[in-house]
């Protein structure tokens, strides 16, 4: 068999980002390699997300695209798209087979049945009974400078407005010994920043049940991880990717605030700020212990940023109730809320509320909350003027190479800081090397040392220190 081409796209989450990695590492090798997912190739594994109609919309979009790209390929669609509606997966033109989530991870053996004929054009399981679940240590991220790490899958959570807990099934936490030996697997291959992923990662380890080893949670967890030795002080850092203010204990809190190596960074699954709202999506924190947990977190980490999911739109929410929304995005200064348009999702209990928003207030309170991001992001970026960060190189800033000079690097704050290029770069491992001495790739999961000296229009200004 000639060596064939193999091209992914991922849509969504980090989940999807890692689980693509996993596939990409088993089937390139002798018989494939890979290629850029807007390039030619014979085989496309587009890996798809469903938390909203416009990501289903993009997953069609991306189908399309690969096979006008290459008519003649093989194209698998998997994903939470493909395991909630694969019928209308399987009926876009072109799309050979359709995976559902239960089977993801073993793609790379179904292969050889696919194109010898062996195979239906669906191959979907009960996502609450089987799981493909990692069989492998990854090797690395193509085109990153961090590595994710998924430590569970699945949500017990079902939240009234989402259908992802029915896409990934209930919760399964990896053990904490395989999350560890990974997390030392990408460290030992030159990544600086491991990031913790899943579903609803602070349910970590409540599906463990009589544990002979203790109490498993999610600080437990990140204990194990703090363990890990690296060549240098501060030369590899951990960040959670998401996590409900309701798991924000003050076991957790300790942890974070004693702890540099924990990214002073959290991602919050907030939704809403008003507690009516918040009951009716059936979320696990009201209002008042989002605060609370809030307030406790900025005592103990003074210097902590917050980005947060925010959902806009969802229905009953008046110009009032969305109004507490707006005023906690100032009032918790999230920096970077991530914000959505609800859109009913079928078989949700939202879907059936007879109050749906028009939607032309959806689009007018997303823009609100955006704009409210962007306000907080300013006020919290120029505090940042005078502070001496320690920032992981993630590429070249200037695309069209106008200034060549200029890179951009991460701080563990995730605050991202542009700097020209007129020192060594420190490795790891205590070695200096100019730019004309490296590739771009080698700049990659690097460390500098800058002090911050002003703000740009997305990013901070960065100046090398010696």
């Amino acid at each position: 068999m000639p060596i064939q081409s193999v091209a992914f796209s991922t849509l969504g989450c980090k989940v999807n980002v890692f689980e693509s990695e996993l596939m990409a590492e088993k089937i390139v090798g002798d018989q494939y390699h890979r290629v850029h997912a807007g390039e030619q190739a014979d085989l496309y594994v587009i890996n798809t997300c469903t938390v909203t109609a416009e990501a289903d919309r993009q997953a069609r979009q991306l189908v399309r695209r690969a096979v006008r790209q290459n008519p003649d390929a093989w194209v698998v669609v998997t994903g939470c798209y493909a395991q909630m509606d694969p019928q209308t997966c399987a009926e876009i033109p072109g799309v050979d087979l359709v995976v559902g989530n239960s089977q993801k991870l073993d793609i790379p053996e179904l292969l050889d049945d696919l194109y010898q004929g062996n195979l239906p054009s669906i191959l979907l399981k009960d996502i609450d009974r089987e799981i493909s679940l990692p069989d492998q240590l990854l090797q690395g991220f193509a085109g990153h400078s961090r590595a994710f790490v998924q430590i569970q899958q699945g949500c017990d959570q079902g939240c009234t407005f989402c259908i992802i807990h029915t896409a990934r099934g209930p919760n399964r936490s990896f053990s904490s010994e395989m999350i560890k030996r990974q997390c030392q697997r990408l460290l030992m291959n030159g990544y600086g920043e491991i990031v913790l992923c899943g579903v609803d990662i602070g349910s970590y380890g409540s599906d463990f049940k009589d544990s002979e080893i203790g109490q498993v949670n999610l600080s437990a967890l990140l204990r194990s991880l703090l363990e890990i030795k690296g060549d240098l002080d501060g030369d590899y850092r951990l960040r959670l990717s998401s996590i409900d203010p309701a798991h924000i204990t003050d076991e957790f809190i300790d942890l974070l605030s004693n702890n540099s190596r924990i990214c002073p960074q959290l991602h919050l699954s907030l939704q809403s700020a008003n507690t009516l709202i918040l009951k009716r999506m059936k979320r696990r924190a009201a209002k008042a212990l989002i605060y609370d947990r809030i307030g406790a977190l900025r005592a103990a980490v003074p210097d902590l940023i917050l980005s947060a999911d925010i959902l806009v739109g969802f229905p009953t929410e008046s110009e009032k109730r969305f109004s507490d929304t707006l005023f906690a995005i100032h009032e918790l200064e999230i920096a970077y809320p991530h914000v959505f348009r609800y859109s009913p999702r079928p078989a949700t209990p939202a879907a059936r509320i007879p109050a749906q928003v028009p939607m032309l207030a959806c689009k007018q309170r997303a823009k609100a909350a955006r704009e409210a991001g962007k306000e907080v992001w300013k006020r919290v970026a120029k505090r940042q003027i005078g502070q001496h960060k320690t920032v992981l190189v993630e590429s070249a800033n200037d695309k069209a190479h106008i200034n060549p000079d200029w890179m951009v690097g991460r701080a563990a704050n995730y605050f991202p800081v542009k700097f020209r290029d007129t020192f060594p770069v420190k490795s790891s491992r205590h070695e200096y090397r100019s730019r004309e001495d490296q590739s771009q790739k080698d700049q990659k999961c690097r460390w500098v040392d800058l002090e911050i000296i002003g703000v740009g229009d997305n990013t901070l200004l960065g100046r090398r220190l010696s």
